[in-house]
């Protein structure tokens, strides 16, 4: 949906005043912004026209206007089309890098939740293009080899093969040259019945034995693509501060959701990419019945290739889209640059 200049300008003013105060907005509060100078019989015409539109709505009779679902929309797709606004520098609080990955997710979660007084969530990484980094066979006894399988992430997998007879050491040792040079750095994407085919071919006597080993390392990469990763929570008390989100039922339905593991990672789940791109989801957008009164603001982030999770931030309808937009923005470029991403 397109407006003209002074619509959109009149539907920010309501969606930052709204932000600001909680409170319905009238048309005399608006035209003492001072981007407008006009009057307020123009502004009530103007907030007319958006209503009938569906971008803002009166609650009651005699009352002012707030946004509808779809104003908060517009409001956002306009946010994302203006340059990036310059916000808090957030490299002094990532620092350099850290050794282990989750302190460093969960000092983000801790440092997005204090920063925008919003409940955090972020996804551990995720080997979303699982390479194959070793394969080892080696003797278990005269009838039966190990495959000891190493993929990205240092997930390890062991196989029991089954022989008809007994292969000298000199022939494991082939075997092991043949396997990680064709295999080594390879997705499941990228072993194709052409490269099976020729290893059979290379293998000799031995083509059932790469046979075996070919079928664990299928094994190996599914199953550690399939893992579940961890996810580190902050602010979630935040929801009480807003008397939207605040009430009974509502509240237990946030918090409930944000002890489940599960739940949260489907508020995440984010189209494959790590460009930092943002996401917003506002009201019946959400999936989850329990958070249809909240928006959830999310961005996947890449920590190297194929290695990669999701950021989100949970508030409520009326959040200050400016600020978590920026400051996730911010993030994203911070870690761009620590972890070297940019050419």
């Amino acid at each position: 949906m397109e407006l003209d200049e002074r619509k959109m300008k009149i539907l920010k003013s309501i969606v930052r005043t709204y932000l600001e105060t909680g409170e319905p907005v009238g048309s005399r509060t608006i035209s003492k912004d001072a981007e407008l100078n006009v009057s307020s019989a123009t502004i009530r015409n103007e907030m007319a026209d958006l209503e009938e539109l569906g971008l803002i709505v009166q609650p009651h009779t005699s009352a002012g206007r707030i946004p509808t679902d779809a104003g908060y929309r517009l409001y956002v797709d306009k946010l994302m089309e203006e340059k990036d606004r310059a916000v808090m520098d957030v490299r002094d609080m990532l620092g350099a890098r850290m050794d282990r990955v989750e302190n460093m997710l969960q000092s983000m979660a801790k440092f997005l939740a204090k920063n925008t007084n919003y409940a955090t969530m972020i996804s551990g990484p995720r080997y979303t293009e699982n390479e194959l980094r070793l394969i080892q066979l080696s003797r278990l006894d005269s009838r039966h080899l190990v495959a000891v399988i190493v993929v990205e992430g240092n997930v390890v997998r062991n196989k029991v093969i089954e022989i008809e007879s007994p292969v000298s050491d000199n022939e494991i040792l082939k075997l092991n040259v043949l396997l990680n040079s064709a295999l080594q750095g390879k997705t499941l994407d990228n072993i194709t019945l052409m490269l099976i085919r020729r290893l059979k071919e290379q293998a000799g006597d031995y083509s059932a034995v790469v046979g075996s080993v070919l079928e664990a390392v299928a094994d190996a990469i599914s199953e550690s693509s399939e893992e579940q990763p961890d996810v580190y929570t902050s602010g979630a008390t935040n929801i009480f501060k807003y008397p939207e989100l605040s009430e009974g039922s509502k509240a237990s339905g946030i918090l409930t959701t944000f002890e489940d593991k599960e739940q949260l990672l489907d508020l995440m789940n984010l189209p494959e990419g790590g460009d930092g791109s943002i996401q917003v989801r506002i009201g019946k957008e959400t999936p989850l019945q329990s958070m249809q009164d909240c928006s959830i603001v999310t961005a996947n982030y890449e920590l190297e290739k194929g290695v990669r999770g999701t950021i989100g931030i949970v508030g409520p309808k009326r959040m200050d889209y400016e600020h978590v937009v920026g400051t996730l923005k911010t993030l994203m470029e911070q870690l761009d640059d620590i972890y070297h991403k940019k050419e």
